[in-house]
């Protein structure tokens, strides 16, 4: 019998020069509306997340870095330009953008965070919970 973690999720960007499994548990989806998210997306962002150590690189030569503030990170890839992953300096948590998991990824959304920096074209209507920062505890990773 194999003691290998089972995957929960695959995913990549889109040319698949980055590809990615996670090993762990994925937290339901968060919307995120702050300014940096919209910046790197073209709009808010949906994004699950799991322990730093369940996300496992299969494919990343294309996978590049940018410190987008002092307290955080993204992952893009540099070749198509897809936006993949976001993580805090001080957390032990991967956000991976939910779009780029591959279906069916059997998540949910749970909130909508930062909604008073969402753009005034957008109407958040779909009645989950709305927050003006980042939100309650449960909406990270539980990594202890």
């Amino acid at each position: 019998m194999s003691t290998e973690p089972m995957t929960k999720a695959t995913g990549g960007c889109l040319c698949g020069a980055v590809r990615y499994e996670v090993r762990g548990e994925l937290r339901p989806v968060v919307y995120c509306h702050c300014a940096q998210c919209r910046k790197t997306s073209g709009n808010y962002v949906a994004a699950t997340a799991c322990d730093a150590d369940d996300l496992i690189m299969l494919a990343d030569t294309a996978l590049q870095w940018y410190a987008s503030s002092p307290q955080a990170e993204r992952g893009f890839c540099r070749d198509c330009g897809s936006n993949l992953f976001w993580r805090a300096t001080d957390r032990k948590q991967v956000s991976i953008m939910a779009g780029a998991i591959d279906t069916p990824t059997g998540l949910k959304g749970i909130a909508h965070i930062f909604v008073g920096n969402a753009s005034d074209y957008l109407t958040i209507g779909d009645g989950l919970p709305q927050h003006q920062r980042r939100g309650p505890v449960e909406l990270t990773v539980d990594t202890e």
